[in-house]
Parts: C-alpha cells; sequence; structure tokens
C-alpha cells in the first residue's frame, strides 16, 4: 500500500499538471463520479489545488467539489502528454482528468468518491491535516495525545491507525521505531511521554525526507522513488530494518527479527539489541 509520501508526491506532481487549468474532459467507469457532477460538470471547471492527507489524495475543483481518491494495495495516478502511450492496459483506467496539455489516469483505484465542503469536514476517514506528517499544519502534540490515548496497544499498530497519525505506513512503522529506540510491539503504556514525542518526530522527519525533489521529471508519477531512512547513498543499504530479517543491524551487528503483525498480518522488523521490550512491558504481555 502507498505510504504517505508517495500520495504527497503523487499529489505534487498532479497539482504541476493540473492546477489553475480548466478541465476539458472527465470520465470515469464508476457512474457515481459522473451523476454527483450532473448539475455542475466537471468539464470547464478549474483545477484549484491537490493535496494529499495521509494515504487519500483530494483534487478540489473550482465549482465547489472534490475528489477524494485512496489507493489501498493497487491503485496508482499516471500522467501523460497527449499521445504518449499509457503505462498500463486501458481495462485499469478508473478516472480520466485531461486538460489543454496533459491526461491523469487513476489505474485500479479502488476507493474514490466525490465530495462538497461540508460533506469532506465530515469525512472521518480522511485526515486533518493536524495529524498529517506531511502537512503544514502538523501538530505534534495532538498526534501525541493520540497515541497515548491508545495505552494497551503495542506502538507498530497505534502507528498505523491513520486517525492517529496520518501518513505513517508499514514500512515507515518499523524504521520509526528503530530510530527511537523502541520495540515495535510494545504496549504504548509502556512509554514515556519523551519516547512518544520522539516517535512522533521521527514518523515526521524519515516521511518528509522522502519527499525531497529528487528527480529532474517535474510531472511523471509513475516512475517510482527510493525510500531511504538511513544516510547511506548505497541504495542496498537505505533501510536500517525493513526488508532484513536475520541480517545484521547496522549499528549494533545484533540479527534482524521479524513478525507479523495485527489483524491484516503485516510484517514488522526490529533489532532485539537496540530496541529491546522494557522488563516490565515484557511482564505485562
Amino acid at each position: 500500500m502507498p505510504e504517505g509520501d508517495t500520495i504527497f508526491r503523487t499529489a505534487r506532481a498532479l497539482g504541476r499538471a493540473l492546477a489553475g487549468k480548466p478541465v476539458t474532459g472527465f470520465r470515469s467507469t464508476y457512474p457515481y463520479l459522473t451523476r454527483f457532477h450532473d448539475d455542475t460538470p466537471l468539464t470547464g471547471q478549474l483545477v484549484e489545488s491537490v493535496e494529499s492527507r495521509g494515504k487519500w489524495l483530494l483534487i478540489h475543483f473550482s465549482g465547489g467539489g472534490t475528489m477524494a481518491t485512496h489507493m489501498l494495495m493497487s491503485g496508482s495516478w499516471h500522467i501523460y502528454r497527449h499521445g504518449e502511450r499509457w503505462q498500463q492496459p486501458r481495462a485499469n483506467m478508473r478516472i480520466v482528468l485531461e486538460n489543454a496539455d496533459f491526461i491523469a489516469v487513476g489505474f485500479r483505484v479502488p476507493v474514490a468518491r466525490m465530495h462538497t465542503a461540508l460533506s469532506l469536514a465530515r469525512d472521518e476517514k480522511i485526515p486533518r491535516p493536524s495529524i498529517d506528517v506531511l502537512s503544514t499544519e502538523f501538530d505534534p502534540a495532538a498526534a501525541a495525545r493520540n497515541i497515548a490515548a491508545h495505552r494497551e496497544e503495542g506502538i507498530a499498530d497505534v502507528l498505523l491507525h491513520q486517525e492517529v497519525i496520518a501518513g505513517v505506513g508499514n514500512v515507515f512503522k518499523s524504521e520509526v521505531c528503530f530510530v527511537a529506540g523502541v520495540h515495535p510491539f510494545c504496549p504504548v503504556k509502556s512509554l514515556s511521554q519523551e519516547q512518544v514525542e520522539l516517535l512522533v518526530a521521527a514518523s515526521r522527519k524519515l516521511v518528509r525526507a522522502n519527499v525531497l525533489e529528487d528527480s529532474g521529471d517535474a510531472i511523471v508519477t509513475y516512475g517510482g522513488s527510493h525510500r531511504r531512512t538511513t544516510h547511506a547513498t548505497d541504495p542496498s543499504a537505505s533501510l536500517w530494518v525493513y526488508g532484513r530479517a536475520g541480517q545484521p543491524c547496522r549499528r549494533c551487528d545484533a540479527p534482524i527479527e521479524m513478525r507479523m503483525q495485527g489483524p491484516d498480518v503485516r510484517v514488522t522488523f526490529w533489532c532485539p539489541r537496540c530496541q529491546a521490550m522494557p522488563a516490565e512491558a515484557a511482564v505485562d504481555r
């Protein structure tokens, strides 16, 4: 599933291609998207802005509507110039937005809905900017309070709750816990306030580091980007623990451990030496 950094970069690229320009064509395989704007069609409206909210991507139109999409495991947005060959089969197309210069195609987008300003504000699944680690409105104190409220849950599970702190996904979850020196299965009630604040700070720092400009192409979204949490320039050494089960820790040489986590069976990685479980937490478990 794309994490917050991927959605942010996609929103940035879509904004460069679409924002401030009138929509010259709109179509979708989802009838409810087109019915929503029967009276005020999207064609002819301006795309005012494109933003990310955690793992949601929002396209705001001048008529007052907002298209919200979530990629889950399979979706992606591509941007093409007119006449350029698509990188996926047309059968995978779910949404198309066109202007005079570009065509934005949502491939295999599993969740898409149209909102008014009021319904967007009421949608509890779409995070508020105050808890989005990539938002300029991010409130670290609010995120820390949200985490602390989940006392009985393991911290790795809590970091994935998008209503708690938005933008951290499965890769960053393991990396954040390592950087903060916290065992991923440690219950939140065993963490100090300082540790919670460190986890929040590490979440923002690591995700933000992966949305820096790293490509000379300002438009294309589908080329991918190599995620990095270490300072190593070698791509094979870009992550601290994720995907490295059995390999030596980059700090202490202890073998990295792995365990399946939560109802969605997410895989979690950690160093048993750098991220030792507190004795009192081990007893509670």
